[in-house]
């Protein structure tokens, strides 16, 4: 059905874009052909251009609009010739009062029709980030993977009795960090943490980049607190090295991470959100 919606949205575009093209060149050939009035019908054309400006900027009501004042207008300049003068209608008035409102009602086909496919674009774009699961510089699992993956977890954990920990990993100043070292630079050190992380769990276990802004991890270890926090010192010892070395130069600040475990219980944790809410509120004892 949506595939079906762009391709007339996008039909009704090419079709108004056409027929636009095609009466600005029957204008043209028109406004050649005359013999007479050449300057009021360049002036005209131009009034035309401009009306079709306007629809494409506004909405084709605030054309209309317009078109109809101009219908008025150039009826009291031909009614002013006429009886002044003593000049008859020709064609240039009829083909002038029936194109110019036809150049706008193209226009209009075209722009709403491009809104259409504008706003369908944007929609897929949204639904895609939606459903994206994997962040597309770390190639982590991102908060959304985490909340499918989680039920799983827990279930396996409260099933078999197996102890399950989530660890929440998060870089100390982050938002000063941001301030001190350029755009790209953050990127790297999100994906540096990121494998120091990794490197440093099992393979059944997983690690999760809950907040990409904020620089923030997550960990689901199959450990009790005890086991967890001999990951804790083994990223917290692998950091260490890496500010002693690599990172001194790279990103000339030493990064520092705050780390909140959780062990899960079924009774006091009700859903994945809510054990990510109680892992980062032990980020606060870890100073």
């Amino acid at each position: 059905m949506i595939d079906v919606r762009r391709n007339r949205s996008s039909l009704a575009s090419d079709l108004g874009f056409l027929g636009f093209l095609v009466l600005m060149f029957i204008c043209v050939v028109f406004i050649a052909g005359s013999g007479s009035g050449y300057l009021q019908n360049i002036i005209i054309l131009n009034i035309a251009f401009l009306l079709a400006l306007v629809t494409y900027f506004t909405t084709v009501t605030a054309g209309l609009t317009l078109n109809l004042a101009f219908i008025f207008s150039y009826g009291l300049f031909v009614v002013y010739q006429t009886v002044s003068r003593g000049e008859t209608i020709g064609v240039n008035t009829y083909f002038w009062l029936i194109m110019v409102p036809l150049i706008t009602v193209t226009m209009w086909i075209f722009t709403s029709s491009s809104r259409e496919l504008q706003a369908e674009n944007e929609r897929l774009k949204k639904t895609t980030a939606n459903l994206a699961t994997v962040d597309e510089n770390t190639d982590l699992r991102n908060s959304i993977a985490f909340q499918k993956d989680a039920s799983l977890f827990t279930g396996i954990s409260t099933r078999y009795g197996i102890p399950l920990t989530l660890l929440v990993v998060k870089v100390k100043y982050w938002s000063e960090i941001r301030r001190l070292i350029p755009e790209e630079q953050l990127s790297e050190a999100i994906y540096d943490v990121s494998q120091l992380s990794q490197s440093s769990i099992r393979t059944n276990d997983a690690l999760y980049l809950l907040d990409k802004d904020d620089a923030t991890w997550g960990l689901l270890l199959f450990t009790d607190r005890d086991g967890a926090k001999i990951v804790i010192e083994r990223i917290k010892l692998k950091l260490q090295q890496l500010n002693e070395n690599e990172f001194s130069s790279k990103y000339k600040v030493s990064l520092g991470l705050k780390i909140g475990a959780v062990q899960y219980e079924a009774a006091a944790i009700e859903n994945p959100l809510d054990f990510i809410v109680q892992a980062k509120k032990q980020l606060e004892y870890d100073v």
